[in-house]
Order: structure tokens, then C-alpha cells, then sequence
């Protein structure tokens, strides 16, 4: 399924482009990389002997701009996916923006992005979630302020260290053009951004992650910043499709698929409590199927549950769910 282009529907005339091409040429990749990126999932879910198809959803919102919502579930493969593109004018910026940039309060602003997580059917395909933004704010006779945030982050059950390793060289060599430093830099933190401090417990094994990426931060122009952007779009599926290869097919049992809906708990936990993305899209009056449409229809929660030392499900949490460095 290759969605069809946004600019053919009535959301582009209301997205305040006029005098932003640069906001033009974001958008139009990202939504390319959106439909690349069901695409490449489809095949997957082909692959595995499945049918199902990412449903697009356009919808408009009374604020300015829309989006497109593709969602995939009861598949063979995924269980559940979303990979969502949207492109929203804001007129009253919410607290978690004006908080960390308070020269921007009573500016009008756009924000558009590509998010998504994937939800696999099997404990041995770990959970994947990928983001990629630009923000823009706007006060009249002053230039705009912008800013991209983004990155990817694995959450296994089942994890090898091999994998693990590939993730983060995917992860690394994206990063290596932009300077030795991006890397490390991002990579701690994903590792401090992903982490439930409630149960002191990382949500998985990492990836990248970076917000406020702009001159000010980097030293990096719109151009350089962008195309970084597209290096993390980009290498998400680099990243993810080899995982879906090796184990989507992978026999497993009850016990494996208990666990994987124990873990799935810590997720739901985590995108309630702590994601920036669900505060900024709850504050700023966003579509709530959108919104949580990063949750799995299925999870659960064990009172104290425990598992014996030395099994696989200890060992997630013993050794994987610890920042570390994979590359050395």
C-alpha cells in the first residue's frame, strides 16, 4: 500500500506554507518516508504469510492542518502498527513547548513530523518506535525560530547481543558524517529519555534521540539539520527490516507471549507518564486515536511477578535494559 499524496487533499490549502519552502520540501519527504515505511512493513507481513494492510485515515483538525494516520493491525507479522504523518497549525502554544522556549510564547507555530511504533506479533521481534519532526514559530517582524527532534529506539523481549550491536552501528555510521560527537551524544540521550523512573528501568536498549537540533544547539544551518533528519528517517528501516527477517518466523509458546505482554506493560506505562510527544499532542488539543495509537490492543500487568535467575526474562532486565556500549 503506497499512500497517496497529501498535497491532493484538502489539508495542504490549510497548512500555512506560503513563504516556507523549506517547510514544503520537509513535508514532502516526509511523506515519502511514510509510505515507504508501510511499504517496506507490508512486505514483511507478506512475507510471513499475511494479508493485512496499513488503512490510511486522513483527518483535518479546526485549528489548521491534518494528517494522515496508517494503521495496521491483526496482521500475521505486526500486531499492531501506526506510522502517522502529520502537519498542524498551533495558535496557543501548550506549556511542555513554551516551558523549554519561553521566547516563543504567543508566537503562532506549525509542527510536522513522521512517528511511529511498531507492535510485532512475535516476543522474538522486539517493539520499534521512530520519530522525526520539525517545529517552527512565528511572531510577526521577527524570523522564525525552528527546531528538528527525532530519533529510534528498540524494545526487545528476547534479545541477542549481536543484534543489539547491529541496531546501534546502524545508529553510529548514520551519525558519522555529521561529526564523531552526534553519536555519543544522542545515544546517551536516548538512554536518559527512554527510562520509566518509577520502576528505575530503561524501556529498551536505545537507539538515538535529539530535540532543539538547530544553529543555536549544533552550529548545524536548516539544510545540514534536515539532512540529518532524513538519515534517521531513513535508517530506521535499515535498522528494523534485518530484525523482522531473522525472527518473525521464529517458533515461540505461551510463556514467551505472556512475558512480551508483561513487558508491553512498561511501554503503556512509559508513553502515559513520560512521553514528550503524548503531553505535546494532549496540550495542544490533538486527535486522541493519533495520539495513542502508539499503545498495543493487547498488554498486561502481574502483581510482583518474578522470573527465576538465569532465565531469558531475567536476563532482560539484568544485563539488556542497562545503558552500555554496544560498539565497545
Amino acid at each position: 500500500m503506497t499512500p497517496s499524496p497529501l498535497q491532493s487533499s484538502p489539508l495542504a490549502s490549510e497548512s500555512s506554507l506560503a513563504g516556507h519552502p523549506d517547510i514544503q520540501r520537509v513535508r514532502d519527504f516526509l511523506l515519502d518516508l511514510q509510505a515507504r515505511i508501510c511499504a517496506a512493513l507490508e512486505q514483511q507481513e507478506s512475507a510471513g504469510g499475511g494479508n493485512a494492510r496499513f488503512v490510511p485515515d486522513d483527518w483535518t483538525r479546526a485549528e489548521g492542518g491534518g494528517g494522515r494516520s496508517c494503521v495496521l493491525q491483526g496482521g500475521t507479522v505486526i500486531e499492531k502498527g501506526g506510522v502517522m504523518f502529520s502537519h498542524i497549525n498551533i495558535k496557543n502554544l501548550p506549556a511542555s513547548a513554551t516551558a523549554r522556549h519561553p521566547q516563543i510564547a504567543g508566537a503562532k507555530a506549525q509542527a510536522l513530523g513522521v512517528s511511529l511504533v511498531i507492535h510485532p506479533n512475535n516476543p522474538y521481534v522486539p517493539t520499534s518506535h521512530a520519530n522525526v519532526r520539525l517545529f517552527v514559530a512565528e511572531k510577526e517582524g521577527q524570523a522564525p525560530i525552528w527546531w528538528f527532534g527525532g530519533g529510534f529506539d528498540l524494545t526487545p523481549f528476547y534479545p541477542a547481543e549481536a543484534d543489539c550491536v547491529a541496531w546501534h552501528q546502524v545508529a553510529h555510521d548514520l551519525c558519522q558524517p555529521f561529526g564523531e560527537d552526534v553519536y555519543p551524544r544522542f545515544k546517551t540521550w536516548c538512554d536518559e529519555y527512554f527510562y520509566l523512573k518509577h520502576r528505575d528501568e530503561q524501556r529498551g536498549i536505545g537507539g538515538l534521540f535529539y530535540d532543539d537540533l538547530n544553529t543555536e544547539s549544533m552550529g548545524w544551518d536548516f539544510e545540514k539539520c534536515f539532512a540529518f533528519m532524513q538519515a534517521v528517517g531513513n535508517g530506521y528501516l535499515q535498522a528494523i527490516v534485518p530484525l523482522f527477517q531473522k525472527y518473525q518466523d521464529k517458533p515461540f509458546g505461551e510463556r514467551e507471549r505472556e512475558f512480551q505482554l508483561y513487558r508491553r506493560g512498561r511501554y503503556v506505562e512509559y508513553n502515559l507518564v513520560y512521553d514528550r510527544g503524548t503531553l505535546f499532542g494532549l496540550q495542544t488539543g490533538g486527535r486522541i486515536e493519533s495520539i495513542l495509537v502508539s499503545l498495543p490492543n493487547l498488554a498486561g500487568w502481574s502483581y510482583r511477578q518474578e522470573w527465576d535467575e538465569g532465565t531469558p526474562e531475567a536476563r532482560l532486565t539484568e544485563y539488556f535494559l542497562k545503558p552500555r556500549d554496544w560498539l565497545n
